[in-house]
């Protein structure tokens, strides 16, 4: 199998913490973990407000994203007068309900079976776009975990996925034009986006340091974005292994979790479209791998994916024995039969820093199957590294005006 730079060679020397982190030091280190001297300049993400665990043996993906704006707060309040008093308002009303687009029900409603929330009011009826799919229900409960500057929300809820029978804690944000009247009787495009490293129990799209939706809401504002849905998953159902986005044989359906289960869960709660014109994912380094791997698994489903840092193939350490599984999630032998097919049209959009390696298997992958319906592009981050931060400002630089051509954004009413 094709040796990615990213991952563990017998030959290389054990890890160290990251320098300008002296705090990693106390957390235990397990010396089987190993990483290319060539990574040695970045610095391992550690999911916010979690102590990062000891490392299994085998293969380790890249955990690149610095520690959470809550702890930068929580530096800045012990500072006193140096810390804005109107900068409070970030944490305001954390862990209230919260409705989107809609007047929150009453506190004594009743909850829906299965995954716990209210059963929404009727929704507006569409106009003129048989495409828009109103909000199915039954509507989760969401709680507020961040507040932005515009005084749009990030909140979470726990969905219980009917198909895969996987649990696990989903994050939501929508744009403020979802609640806009203009636009209530509109579908909008859904940004489906998976975080690196564990990507358990956190998803660190969800923390506003990395600026995902701010990215969004001023790219909207300058005309170069679509205001998306974001949804933001868990990516495996613990943090000692790595599940590839996949229903791999006898361990949890993490590929229907992705595929089925939050794509429902995001019709049960929000305007979307029927039609794959209005999904898409995003996702930095092994998220980038799963991002990818699905939408040419489901081209019927997923139209695009900004995969940032990507990896190319399979390798979680379950697959051992399960090679046509395997093969049956691997990107190179999806996109050669899209190829041979003839369809349908799927776009990639690889970003991948300057200052990282990994550009060399996007060129490869790029140059064999981006060919009939597989169209590829890949966009060089300028002194770029591998971390959520400089992929954020890829999207801005023109990410997320390419995504937002490839999709259909919402209609406000005239008139």
């Amino acid at each position: 199998m094709h040796q990615d730079p990213q991952r563990p060679r017998p030959d290389d020397q054990p890890y160290q913490p990251y320098p300008s982190h002296p705090q990693d030091q106390s957390y235990p280190q397990d010396q089987s973990y190993r990483y290319d001297p060539s990574y040695r300049q970045e610095q391992p993400y550690v999911p916010p407000h979690i102590p990062e665990p000891p490392q299994p043996s085998g293969r380790t993906r890249s955990r690149r994203v610095l520690w959470t704006s809550a702890a930068v707060a929580f530096v800045l309040l012990l500072g006193g007068g140096g810390f804005a008093a109107w900068k409070l308002d970030w944490f305001s009303g954390n862990g209230s309900s919260v409705s989107f687009g809609k007047t929150p029900p009453p506190a004594d409603a009743g909850t829906a079976q299965g995954n716990p929330g209210q059963t929404p009011a009727s929704p507006p009826a569409p106009t003129g776009d048989p495409d828009v799919q109103p909000a199915t229900g039954p509507s989760s409960e969401f709680k507020q975990t961040t507040k932005l500057d515009d005084g749009t929300i990030i909140a979470k809820t726990r969905l219980k996925g009917a198909k895969s029978g996987f649990e696990g804690d989903v994050w939501v944000w929508t744009p403020k034009e979802y609640a806009d009247p203009k636009y209530a009787k509109s579908g909008f495009p859904v940004l489906i986006a998976l975080p690196g490293g564990n990507g358990f129990p956190s998803n660190y799209w969800a923390d506003r340091s990395l600026g995902l939706q701010k990215a969004i809401s001023e790219g909207v504002q300058a005309g170069t974005s679509l205001p998306f849905i974001v949804i933001m998953p868990v990516l495996n159902p613990d943090a000692k292994y790595y599940y590839d986005g996949s229903d791999i044989p006898g361990q949890p359906k993490m590929g229907t979790w992705i595929a089925e289960d939050v794509p429902d869960f995001t019709r049960a709660n929000f305007r979307t479209y029927k039609s794959r014109d209005g999904w898409a994912f995003m996702g930095s380094s092994s998220g980038a791998f799963v991002g990818m791997k699905q939408v040419l698994q489901h081209p019927d489903k997923f139209k695009a994916v900004i995969a940032s840092g990507g990896e190319i193939v399979p390798d979680s350490p379950f697959w051992k024995g399960h090679q046509a599984e395997m093969d049956a999630n691997n990107p190179e032998k999806l996109a050669q039969k899209l190829i041979d097919t003839g369809g349908p049209e799927v776009y990639i959009n690889f970003q991948i820093g300057t200052k990282e390696s990994g550009k060399e298997r996007m060129t490869q992958f790029q140059q064999k199957y981006a060919k009939g319906p597989v169209k590829m592009t890949i966009r060089d981050i300028q002194n770029g590294e591998h971390n959520g931060w400089h992929y954020v400002r890829g999207m801005k630089e023109g990410s997320l005006e390419w995504v937002s051509k490839v999709l259909k954004g919402p209609k406000p009413e005239t008139g």
